[in-house]
């Protein structure tokens, strides 16, 4: 963690010390523990009884506080987004946009603005594993000089539903079935896809799901999107935008295989990289692109850039890169940051303005009440990581948990009070100015025609795969539909599949063990000669290098000391880390005499957790993990994921003891190889040539 002083500090509030009473610390310097009244405690082990055996007095006012604020602690879970984790950072602005928005945040280059991101899954709860499949919410609260900017998106740039009316229904279809409470933090059941094979919408997103997308191998290794069409303003002028975080390192994921291990080994693995990654200083970093975009195209764009289910290729509309957020701090208390930060769409500067789009209009409109419930009542905004950093002035007052009221004569306006006592008052030059775009037509529940096309787009992200990419999405869709146990719901699943491509139907017909159905019926025709997005594939964009990954090498009593000390030179030259597994914690001695500590034992630091290993051991070294059975998955675990695979002689005991012997072919390389040739091979992550 942070060492012995980072332990000792308590909560902290605004110093009040200054001319009260002195600062009171026990004998070995520790602050002295007092109720929340500030009255010192001298016993915190034992509650006031009558005597020795006696009952409890209530005279013991300190048990009594310190009780009820226990029973008191937990707040309730956000209803979607629960399981999340908050850092802290900047972003800072590398090219303006001062033409298009009066948003000073968007126009003044290097200007550095303080930032909070939380990224979450969506579906499980405050408990559940970090490597669900599952959609990353991607939320960015930047503080500016003119209120807080909330940007709250997702990994993925589109979404099930185009109505925000629907939203209950998503949600209540996804978490777990209300007569068993289960399945808990996954769809594969059958009321999701119930509501899912009668939502054509949805099929869009669904591609994105079922792709390696929803298996992120870090929070720091996945795009963000602000998945909806904003409007930049500048001088009543209006400009749409959409908004893109690329990832520094670029993007990753894990095989469904290693998700399921990495959850049983460890199901903190994104909260515990992300965290460690900062604390080391290997600070997470993203660039803000953005797709800008005028009415005439969106009048003319084949999709309206109004469906939040639809996106515009980046092929079509290039991504302008415009500035970078650097996350460089990790939260100095989970609960007062991470928990209690309200994120609200409708949380923007002047300059940036929203589009018509529905599911945008509703979230706008929600998120509100949703600060009210979890965070009990209507001042959320006076908690720190939600308080603007700028100025607030206003004469709201009272409620639940106020922190600040007016302190002027004044709490109302008009009044006719000089400044002194007036309070705040309107400024029509510098306050937010809505765009004055014309409104007309007859009050409607009614989808537009423009939004009917439910499946070309999805066609699109799915032919724009790679081969093992379209393979991953066939094995996700066949597991996550044989949970269905409703034959209909999967038969109409595969029904819309045949819409989007017959290979990806017949794939999943097969792997169900069911006849090939017709396909459903559409409200729109699928665009089959839509042209493929490059942009769309993670594989085809891969990362640039193997910085900031992580190389697991296994050793035991005698490895070579010249060949690990080798490979930590080599990976500190990549920018990547390195973690030693060995037989226990205490670590190994090396040929060297040198000790060498380990980060893991065996069986507590599986090949999963790594992205790429190397087992360096002795012949006696290799007879003794050749023996242990969480070894030989060690070995087999990385085979079966495609990673690449550094070893000396001494391994191949460890290798032929879990099968592995006439299989180390592609992706493996040998002592000669060790360094430069394993090296190279790394910023590829995977070897998908192995059979």
């Amino acid at each position: 963690m942070r060492g012995s002083d980072h332990m000792k500090k308590t909560t902290q509030l605004p110093d009040l010390d200054a001319g009260g009473a002195p600062h009171q610390t026990t004998e070995d310097g520790y602050d002295t523990l007092t109720t929340k009244n500030g009255t010192p405690v001298s016993d915190s082990q034992n509650h006031l009884k009558a005597g020795p055996r006696g009952p409890m007095l209530m005279d013991d006012f300190a048990f009594r506080e310190k009780m009820f604020h226990f029973d008191h602690e937990r707040i309730p879970e956000r209803v979607v987004h629960a399981r999340g984790y908050g850092m802290k950072g900047y972003f800072e602005l590398t090219d303006s946009l001062s033409d298009l928005t009066d948003a000073k945040i968007l126009s003044e280059i290097g200007k550095k603005t303080e930032a909070f991101m939380r990224i979450s899954t969506v579906a499980g709860n405050k408990g559940s594993p970090d490597l669900a499949r599952d959609v990353r919410g991607f939320a960015v609260k930047m503080y500016t000089d003119e209120g807080n900017w909330d940007l709250v998106g997702n990994n993925i740039p589109v979404f099930f539903i185009q109505d925000a009316i629907k939203f209950p229904d998503l949600i209540h279809a996804a978490k777990p079935e209300p007569h068993s409470g289960f399945p808990q933090a996954q769809t594969a059941h059958d009321n999701f896809w119930d509501f899912i094979s009668l939502s054509p919408e949805a099929m869009h997103m669904v591609m994105w799901i079922m792709s390696d997308r929803a298996i992120p191998r870090s929070l720091r290794f996945m795009e963000g999107f602000g998945v909806h069409t904003f409007r930049l303003i500048k001088d009543g002028k209006s400009t749409f935008v959409k908004f893109h975080w690329k990832p520094k390192y670029g993007m990753q994921s894990v095989m469904w295989n290693e998700a399921v291990k990495i959850n049983g080994a460890d199901p903190d693995y994104h909260r515990r990289d992300i965290f460690n990654s900062i604390d080391k200083g290997d600070f997470p970093e993203w660039e803000l692109g953005v797709q800008i975009f005028d009415q005439d195209f969106a009048d003319n764009f084949e999709f309206d850039v109004l469906d939040a289910t639809k996106l515009i290729p980046e092929e079509v509309v290039p991504v302008r890169i415009i500035g970078r957020l650097v996350l460089d701090k990790n939260v100095d208390n989970f609960f007062a940051e991470t928990e209690q930060v309200a994120f609200c769409t409708s949380n923007v500067p002047p300059g940036i303005g929203f589009s018509n789009d529905p599911l945008l209009q509703g979230r706008n409109f929600s998120y509100l009440d949703t600060q009210l419930k979890r965070l009990g009542g209507p001042n959320f905004q006076h908690i720190p990581v939600n308080r603007p950093r700028c100025p607030m002035h206003n004469f709201q007052q009272d409620g639940h948990m106020a922190m600040e009221n007016p302190t002027t004569r004044a709490n109302y306006e008009p009044n006719s009070w000089g400044p002194d006592e007036g309070g705040p008052r309107e400024n029509p030059k510098a306050g937010y100015k809505f765009y004055e775009q014309p409104l007309e037509g007859p009050a409607l529940k009614i989808r537009p025609e423009s939004f009917a096309d439910h499946y070309s787009q999805a066609r699109q992200f799915y032919i724009s795969q790679t081969k093992v990419e379209q393979m991953h999405m066939q094995d996700a869709l066949c597991f996550e539909l044989s949970k269905v146990g409703k034959v209909a719901i999967r038969e109409l699943m595969v029904a819309h599949l045949h819409n989007i491509d017959d290979g990806l139907a017949k794939a999943v017909a097969q792997g169900l063990g069911m006849k090939l159905p017709k396909p459903a019926k559409t409200a729109a025709e699928t665009k089959m000669d839509i042209a493929p997005s490059d942009a769309l594939s993670m594989l085809k964009n891969p990362p640039k290098s193997f910085a900031s990954r992580t190389l697991g090498i296994l050793v035991a009593d005698e490895s070579d000391a010249g060949r690990v000390k080798g490979l930590q030179a080599a990976m500190k030259k990549l920018g990547a880390n390195v973690a030693v597994i060995a037989p226990t914690v205490g670590g190994v001695d090396l040929d060297d005499g040198t000790h060498l500590p380990a980060d893991e034992q065996v069986g507590g630091g599986p090949s999963v957790l790594y992205d790429a290993v190397a087992v360096i051991v002795s012949k006696a070294g290799g007879k003794t993990l050749a023996a242990m059975p969480a070894a030989k998955d060690f070995v087999s675990d990385a085979h079966a994921h495609k990673k690449f695979v550094a070893h000396d002689d001494g391994a191949m005991l460890l290798f032929e003891a879990a099968g592995l012997g006439e299989m180390m072919t592609t992706g493996y390389f040998g002592v000669d190889a060790l360094v430069n040739g394993f090296a190279d091979a790394l910023p590829a992550l995977r070897c998908w040539d192995r059979g």
